[in-house]
């Protein structure tokens, strides 16, 4: 505790109440654990579960949730893998309002019973068992039951995708709730300058060859 104390510059009193549970931690003195450790960050708030390679979701532990309208079961719970998030969707014809929702990233759907209209952006398609639809959740988006049965939904979402055109005027509206992450890292000025020499190089080169 002494040699962390004097490596990290922070108090060994600290440090106690720290690794007690007693104090959280400051993103900085996250930072300088992890690079103490030569672990990454993400690794020291990775629960039990995040670091097994495959998790597995029983039948018995996939409890059925409802929320605007749908009921929706979570088929994956790793905070590791959060480029995607698998949900089993049941969408009900009584299913009420005409609300549409929009938000980062992409979504896949595939029918498994039932039938299902997709709104999307102010188009209409109509779809029946085994047919999927791919689309930009960022474009207003609701699923609805035509009827007379419920319609069963495997739906994958990614909360990974470009950024919007202006991403300032951008707000996100999901009917689903997403999954929370971290913000990417500003740019590195010297990774830019890599990247534009890289580019001059390459120009260089292309026009070396086109005199050839």
């Amino acid at each position: 505790m002494q040699e962390l104390a004097c490596r990290s510059g922070l108090s060994k009193a600290f440090l106690s109440r720290l690794e007690s549970g007693d104090r959280q931690a400051s993103i900085a003195a996250a930072l300088t654990l992890s690079r103490i450790f030569d672990v990454s960050l993400a690794s020291l708030f990775e629960s039990p579960l995040a670091t097994e390679p495959c998790v597995i979701v029983r039948r018995a532990d996939a409890v059925e949730k409802t929320i605007n309208g749908l009921k929706y079961v979570p088929l994956s719970n790793a905070g590791r893998f959060f480029n995607l998030q698998p949900l089993r969707i049941r969408v009900s014809p009584a299913r009420r309002s005409n609300e549409h929702y929009h938000h980062d990233g992409e979504e896949w759907i595939y029918v498994l019973s039932g039938n299902l209209t997709l709104s999307l952006a102010g188009k209409i398609f109509n779809l029946f068992p085994g047919d999927a639809a791919h689309f930009e959740s960022r474009l207003p988006h609701r699923l609805i039951a035509p009827g007379p049965e419920d319609t069963q939904v495997l739906l994958v979402a990614s909360p990974v995708s470009s950024p919007p055109v202006n991403q300032f005027n951008f707000n996100q509206h999901r009917a689903v709730p997403g999954i929370r992450m971290l913000p990417l890292p500003k740019d590195n000025p010297s990774a830019a300058v890599r990247c534009r020499d890289a580019r001059e190089n390459l120009k260089s080169t292309n026009l070396k060859n086109q005199k050839r």
